[in-house]
């Protein structure tokens, strides 16, 4: 039997998984990641995240901790939607090295020892890379595309392509994370500005293996918004840039109509073309302060200072991670 000083020789491994209405999962993922991490030198945590299920997903996790006893549950209050559930599963990761993953399988828990062994060999951030992007639409393909494309222009975030959330990140990688205590999070531009060495893994994302995906062309969309306006005032340079052209332009063409009323005594007419310029200078306004506003609307929020999440119930495991110092329970992480 191993006595304490062995066991702080190996490295204890924490897994956030946020979930939320995830119950038809849960059984599959926790055989899989069992399989996994036995044939790892390493103690295990393994932390969900509860982000508010309506379903039985709380009480499955509960009937699992008592068989599991490296299990933990952090219970959020609501659903605080998954870059904050993610945010809260860092907070309380107790890990030397810290894997975060989705509970859908579409993150293949066979990869977690390539991970590992990235960060054994000095990499403090190992982040999956998919291959390919089966079975998305064209137009999903085509602006995800031109989001990555746009974020690398416009920001000084290497922000890596084809990548999700499932990665691995270092001690020191976690512990800068947690200094980041913005409202509005994009938790992969996060996880790219940090810095640090950073390797990716490439790998084939499996299909989900039930249920649906969450994310909607809506949430999608809105969430590049939080990405862009998280990492680059570019908007708000367009919209100047653009303010300014089409200002330019106006004043060319009133030099023109000038001259030839003057020159060629050619009357102003044309009541059909001035609608069509003030309903596009009109757009323009609109589009303008739009933009204002989504900065201004985050300024808003993080000059409230509301905690990012309130935690229900913390519920540490048993294993070796138990006798870590584990952070008291509470109701929100400043």
């Amino acid at each position: 039997m191993e006595n304490q000083n062995d066991k702080r020789k190996k490295p204890l491994l924490t897994l956030v998984i946020p979930v939320y209405n995830e119950e038809g999962v849960l059984a599959e993922l926790h055989r899989r990641l069992s399989d996994v991490l036995k044939n790892m030198p390493v103690h295990v945590e393994m932390l969900f995240v509860n982000d508010g299920s309506t379903d039985d997903t709380l009480k499955y996790l509960e009937d699992l901790r008592t068989r599991e006893p490296r299990l933990c549950i952090l219970d959020l209050s609501r659903n605080f939607g998954k870059e904050i559930a993610m945010s809260a599963g860092i907070d309380y990761a107790q890990g030397d090295v810290v894997v975060i993953m989705d509970a859908d399988l579409q993150d293949p828990p066979e990869l977690i020892p390539q991970l590992y062994a990235e960060w054994q060999n000095g990499f403090d951030v190992v982040y999956a890379k998919r291959l390919e992007r089966k079975g998305e639409t064209w137009p999903k393909r085509v602006t995800a595309y031109l989001f990555y494309r746009f974020m690398r222009l416009f920001t000084n975030v290497a922000l890596p392509e084809d990548t999700g959330d499932f990665r691995l990140l270092s001690r020191r990688a976690v512990e800068s994370l947690k200094k980041l205590r913005e409202q509005h999070r994009f938790m992969k531009g996060l996880f790219a500005w940090i810095g640090y060495p950073q390797k990716a893994v490439a790998f084939h994302r499996d299909p989900r293996f039930t249920g649906y995906s969450k994310w909607n062309y809506f949430r999608l969309w809105n969430f590049a918004i939080e990405g862009i306006t998280s990492f680059t005032i570019a908007p708000l340079k367009i919209s100047t840039y653009l303010g300014l052209l089409t200002a330019i332009s106006a004043l060319i063409y009133a030099l023109i109509v000038i001259a030839k009323t003057l020159i060629f005594g050619d009357p102003v007419k044309g009541y059909p073309s001035l609608m069509v310029v003030i309903l596009f200078l009109g757009g323009i306004q609109l589009f303008t302060l739009g933009i204002i506003g989504e900065y201004l609307g985050r300024m808003f929020n993080e000059t409230k200072q509301r905690p990012l999440y309130i935690i229900k119930d913390y519920i540490p495991g048993d294993s070796f991670a138990a006798n870590h110092d584990q952070p008291k329970q509470k109701e929100h992480h400043e």
